[in-house]
């Protein structure tokens, strides 16, 4: 399925914008809107912009798989390119340190950012239970590390760790005191269209409402082959989704 919102948009020779206007999965079958990315997405968009100087990355996005998203932050980390990051409704969940791996971060005073714990569906016994609480609350400090590296002056991470216990929706003005982001005027925000929000516990009601989708190029490419049920399977018992 080809991601029509990872195409190079507006690309000269000194900028090219990216696109986070979905879900964040792990591998292509995982997509079930044309807006999911995933790491291979933004690994070869960065192969086809190489060289480019600026890169502007819109966000608007529920989260997703924590793994994919980790990727994605570390990649765009990387990334020679000077980065601005315009969050132009929802960084939710993983999306939150996506959108922090820019060298600037521009958050309207109406848009969100949500941070929570990590999160997982499983079946198992008593011992299974055990080690995934327990992968659950390494993966937690993971991203903790993130949040850490990204503070803005004054801000305690001990603050965002409570914040993170309790599931917590920041808007501009409430993110720019923990986490390096520079508010802009309010503007019209743009809905955002995910599956997570049904996972979460303190979505706003503005948030549960499907949008129409921007217009963007449409381009057409054969679904990929689905794995096997073995494969599958196996996917599915040890993804941990960041949801």
């Amino acid at each position: 399925m080809k991601n029509k919102f990872m195409e190079i948009k507006n690309q000269t020779s000194s900028s090219a914008d990216l696109y986070f206007y979905g879900d964040i999965v792990s591998s292509e079958w995982g997509k079930w809107d044309n807006s999911d990315t995933c790491p291979e997405d933004i690994r070869s968009f960065l192969k086809d912009i190489e060289g480019v100087k600026n890169l502007n990355i819109y966000v608007n996005s529920g989260g997703g798989s924590v793994f994919a998203g980790l990727a994605i932050y570390n990649m765009l980390k990387r990334n020679q390119a000077h980065k601005t990051v315009y969050v132009d409704g929802l960084a939710g969940s993983i999306a939150s340190v996506i959108a922090l791996a820019g060298d600037r971060v521009i958050m309207p005073s109406n848009a969100f950012m949500m941070i929570h714990k990590p999160w997982s569906g499983m079946w198992g016994n008593s011992n299974d239970f055990r080690k995934v609480a327990d992968d659950l609350d390494a993966i937690e400090g993971g991203i903790l590390n993130v949040y850490a590296e990204n503070l803005a002056e004054g801000a305690d991470i001990e603050e965002i760790k409570q914040m993170v216990n309790e599931e917590t929706w920041l808007n501009g003005n409430e993110a720019a005191k923990y986490f390096n982001i520079e508010v802009a005027a309010e503007n019209q925000a743009v809905a955002c269209v995910s599956d997570c929000f049904k996972n979460y516990r303190n979505t706003p009601e503005a948030f549960k409402e499907k949008a129409v989708e921007p217009e963007q190029p449409k381009a057409q490419a054969a679904e990929p082959a689905m794995p096997d049920q073995e494969e599958l399977k196996n996917q599915l018992l040890l993804e941990l989704d960041l949801i």
